[in-house]
């Protein structure tokens, strides 16, 4: 912005509500703020937290895009507050939080329990009895391409997004989503993991599994990762269609 450019005021229409109070109702509450150069949403409701209303409710941590906890939803779309910069949205914005998930207030919710639920419901840990037994082996050697394309798959930080865009997961609570799925095809394409196809079979080869989704590409177009989780559905799909078959 140069200097003899006027600073836009930013609207920014928050969706409050503090569920614990039962004499509130969802509503909404507009802010005005100065934009600066270089400002996300989270330097603004920083702003608004700090000089005009000290109760408002949103959860960060690492301010980088690593931590997922600034996820909401931005005029709509789920998206990393943080990583969303204001010269880039128009001066009115609406901030809601993330939907699915329980509310703690205003933007800030728990998606850890979910997430919690789904990695224990998953199984998302490397299964080998025989390292179990034995600490001192040594694990089998991975070719790099197949660690980078696992490590591809661990830059998932858990956010919800793709759970909140997820057309699937609306209709049918227990879906796993694109997060539970791409879990999934993280730990198949593992050789540490010693588990049979017909063992992830039992995990997601039904209709909350890998044969729900819809293929609405909800997930793939607001992951704030880029991860590629239709590829890796359609990888799923074919697996667990062939043991399936198979049994």
């Amino acid at each position: 912005m140069s200097e003899l450019e006027k600073p836009r005021i930013l609207k920014i229409h928050v969706l409050r509500f503090d569920p614990h109070n039962p004499n509130d109702f969802p509503h909404m509450e507009t802010f005005e703020v100065e934009e600066a150069d270089g400002m996300t949403l989270y330097i603004v409701l920083g702003e608004i937290r700090e000089h005009l209303d000290n109760s408002l409710k949103f959860d960060f941590v690492c301010r980088a895009g690593i931590c997922g906890s600034c996820a909401m939803l931005v005029n709509g779309r789920p998206t990393l507050a943080c990583r969303t910069l204001t010269k880039k949205l128009d001066e009115d914005i609406t901030l809601a939080p993330l939907p699915l998930f329980e509310l703690i207030g205003d933007l800030s919710i728990n998606s850890g329990a979910w997430m919690q639920g789904l990695n224990k419901r998953l199984e998302t840990w490397i299964h080998d009895k025989e390292q179990e037994l034995n600490i001192n082996k040594l694990e089998e050697r991975m070719e790099p391409e197949l660690a980078d394309e696992i490590y591809e798959l661990d830059r998932c930080i858990e956010c919800g997004c793709c759970v909140a865009g997820c057309g699937t997961i609306q209709m049918k609570p227990d879906f796993v989503g694109a997060v539970g799925l791409n879990k999934i095809a993280r730990y198949h394409l593992d050789p540490r993991d010693k588990r049979t196809d017909e063992e992830y079979y039992e995990l997601i080869g039904d209709e909350n599994g890998v044969f729900g989704c819809m293929t609405l590409l909800g997930c793939e177009d607001v992951c704030p990762k880029s991860l590629p989780l239709q590829s890796k559905i359609a990888y799923l799909r074919r697996m667990m269609l062939r043991t399936g078959l198979k049994g």
